[in-house]
């Protein structure tokens, strides 16, 4: 059994760092009007929700895209954090 499992703590900060990063590698921080990354883990169930006001111009990615990949590097960075 394995006594060394992330925290809940640990999994939020995780995620939500990872979607801030996500979106902070597509974006200029000065570009991005709104973020807001509200991550919950209760009961071993991830939900990552990035809500994303930024850069709408033709070269980009749409900040819808933008906003649902964070939330895949969120899971994706717990998934990693679990050792999955």
């Amino acid at each position: 059994m394995q006594t060394d499992e992330p925290t809940d703590t640990d999994v939020v900060q995780t995620a939500s760092d990872a979607a801030e990063g996500y979106v902070f590698s597509q974006y200029k921080q000065s570009a991005v009007r709104d973020l807001d990354v509200t991550v919950t883990f209760e009961d071993g169930v991830l939900e990552v929700d990035v809500y994303l006001n930024g850069p709408d111009s033709e070269g980009t990615p749409t900040p819808e895209q933008v906003a649902d990949d964070a939330a895949l590097a969120a899971r994706e960075a717990v998934d990693e954090l679990f050792g999955e």
